[in-house]
């Protein structure tokens, strides 16, 4: 099963500088609440894991791989900057990979694929979810997490003149490695447009303000309940997951 999509060595050296220099933020400017948030993505995608094996697309230095290596006999995890992988402690049944996820060639099936802020960084979102569905074993999961353009914080931000429109990409966007922002249409969209069957679409967190003020002023019976709140309102929360099988 051969890449095609980073043919040219050009491509492929400027994507791997790309994700390299992105890497910088996670390792200086990640707040204590963004963590937080992870572990909420985390906790809403966990009822979905099928094992033994699992795949993390794009760990970071492994904000949530240290809670799915609890999940999974066993747990590969592919990652584009060398720096984040040799950030990440070692786990004994966790398999760290170098590697774009265009050029990840697997040596077996994965019963479940967690994919946590991915396509919003991927130059092809739905030509990687056409690879990645290869992967999956029979009766597998593809879980799925994206920042919501229809957050209420960007609703909010758009009516006070600091974005044009909720799908603007902003200075926190762009120093991350953002190349777009999804609403739970286009996400739902991209997902469909692969071959991938969305069984379950909801929401991540109810979040008004920005991930700063929220960690400055917030308690934590606040968080708690702003968290409980995106589960009512999904539209508007702050990211968006999908639980995906074969169609």
């Amino acid at each position: 099963m051969k890449s095609i999509m980073l043919e040219d060595l050009q491509m492929k050296h400027d994507e791997l500088k790309r994700v390299s220099d992105v890497s910088e933020w996670y390792l200086k400017e990640q707040l204590d609440f963004d963590k937080r948030l992870i572990r909420f993505r985390y906790q809403t995608l966990k009822p979905h894991f099928k094992g033994p094996e699992g795949l993390e697309l794009g760990p970071a230095e492994g904000q949530m791989t240290q809670f799915l290596s609890n999940c999974f006999e066993r747990l590969t995890v592919v990652e584009g900057a060398a720096i984040l992988l040799e950030t990440m402690p070692d786990y004994p049944n966790v398999v760290k990979v170098h590697s774009l996820f265009e050029e990840f060639e697997p040596d077996r099936k994965y019963n479940t694929v967690i994919m946590e802020h991915i396509l919003e960084h991927v130059d092809q979102p739905v030509l990687l979810l056409q690879r990645v569905k290869q992967w999956l074993a029979p009766q597998g999961k593809m879980l799925l997490g994206v920042p919501n353009g229809n957050s209420i914080h960007r609703l909010a931000a758009v009516k006070m003149g600091l974005l044009k429109q909720s799908c603007e990409l902003n200075q926190r966007d762009l120093a991350q490695g953002h190349r777009r922002v999804y609403t739970p249409e286009t996400f739902k969209k991209d997902i469909e447009a692969s071959g991938i069957r969305v069984i379950e679409l909801g929401g991540v967190f109810f979040k008004p303000l920005s991930n700063q003020q929220i960690q400055d002023h917030w308690t934590d019976e606040m968080i708690h309940g702003f968290y409980e709140l995106g589960k009512d309102f999904p539209n508007h929360a702050a990211d968006i997951y999908a639980v995906c099988e074969l169609s």
